[in-house]
């Protein structure tokens, strides 16, 4: 059981990553976790499965796992480019090939976001380009770049005006210079609310709450500080340092989840509002499914 406030701010927040370090764990079995966990009773905080365009085909096998009532929803993760030509010419591959697999998979699959690293030069001619050969899917679409580059991309992206278009935010990974600071964060953030761009992360956010990792000899960031900012610093129009103070929180007991408010220190969201604002601060990926969870019980945020 959960609050209602902490089901609401992650409800399918969770995309399931366990392909990807550090789990890296190999497709069959992922898959096989995937399935047990859409049926698990903590489903509700479940996005989608991260599967890399160009093991879809593989993926055919394993798909029987599924239903209609319990299906594979996937987030359809691009190549990785160099330049705007080369991720044009993946982007029509990945189109091309997520109109075959959901076809050819009707009743068990959903294909509902794509992933993609934008190179940096990705101009708005490039992102109409990209918009013409995502027509026809309903997608939600999400371009990853360089945290430094993140206002500069948001404030693109809505020039772009295509409201499937968000932003990726990588926001750890396994080394220390994979982690982006809290200024990155609150400026990706603060810059998703001004320009009402989705944004979603990716690495990093294992624990619920900002804490030091000896496996990494770094802070790693919270899902809670950063989604809870997301939502705390659009609904009460943070600032830049208000937002940095949440990010950094190391102490589980600021936060506080309720059946009608969630609150982090004397900062207030209702459920109404929470459910408004996570269109925006939308989900995370993870490597591990399970280990989220045993933190949140750990800190009798679930029970």
């Amino acid at each position: 059981m959960a609050a209602a406030s902490l089901r609401t701010l992650l409800t399918r927040s969770i995309d399931y990553a366990g392909m990807f370090p550090p789990c890296s764990v190999e497709l069959e079995p992922a898959l096989k976790n995937q399935a047990e966990y859409v049926r698990s009773p903590d489903s509700w905080m479940l996005s989608t499965f991260v599967l890399p365009v160009g093991q879809f085909s593989d993926a055919t096998q394993f798909v029987s796992q599924f239903d209609k009532h319990h299906q594979l929803r996937i987030s359809a993760l691009g190549a990785k480019t160099e330049n705007a030509a080369d991720f044009l010419a993946q982007l029509e591959n990945a189109t091309e090939t997520i109109r075959s697999f959901q076809k050819e998979h009707l009743d068990l699959v959903s294909i509902v976001q794509l992933e993609m690293f934008a190179p940096a030069d990705v101009d708005l001619a490039k992102l109409n380009e990209a918009a013409t050969l995502l027509a026809g899917l309903k997608l939600q679409t999400f371009w990853e770049t360089p945290a430094e580059s993140a206002e500069q991309t948001i404030a693109l992206l809505a020039r772009a005006k295509q409201p499937a278009f968000g932003y990726k935010l990588r926001t750890g990974g396994v080394t220390v210079d994979a982690f982006p600071n809290s200024v990155q964060i609150a400026r990706a953030l603060l810059a998703s609310t001004k320009h009402h761009i989705p944004i979603k992360f990716t690495a990093g956010l294992h624990h619920p709450v900002r804490q030091f990792r000896d496996e990494v000899k770094t802070e790693m960031h919270g899902f809670l500080n950063v989604l809870g900012a997301g939502v705390l610093s659009a609904e009460h129009h943070w600032d830049e340092a208000q937002t940095i103070e949440m990010l950094e929180d190391q102490r589980p007991t600021s936060f506080e989840f309720h059946d009608t408010v969630f609150a982090w220190r004397d900062w207030e969201v209702t459920i109404d509002r929470i459910k408004a604002r996570r269109k925006f601060a939308t989900s995370f990926g993870s490597c591990s499914f399970d280990e989220p969870r045993e933190d949140l019980r750990g800190l009798n945020f679930l029970l």
